[in-house]
């Protein structure tokens, strides 16, 4: 019976390289001030925030939409302290 064993050492060893070769490349991006860190945030004025907080409080108590919008105000929070 012939062993496989060269077989696997060279899968291993392509495995390696292109694990390497990836994660080298995507260090960039993820690194605090790094290109691509942190997401724009779109400014509004004040007309527009306040159209929005109007048609809030037109909607039913308990909401998805009113909670979903919380969690999009944490987001852009987030956004803002990156830059």
């Amino acid at each position: 019976m012939m062993s496989n064993a060269r077989c696997w050492r060279l899968r291993l060893a392509a495995l390696a390289i292109a694990t390497n070769w990836l994660i080298g490349c995507a260090t960039a991006g993820f690194e605090t001030g790094g290109v691509g860190a942190c997401p724009p945030v779109v400014e509004y004025s004040r007309e527009f925030q306040a159209r929005a907080a109007e048609e809030l409080a037109r909607l039913p108590k308990g909401s998805m939409i009113a909670e979903m919008l919380s969690d999009f105000a944490v987001m852009r929070d987030q956004a803002r302290t990156c830059r």
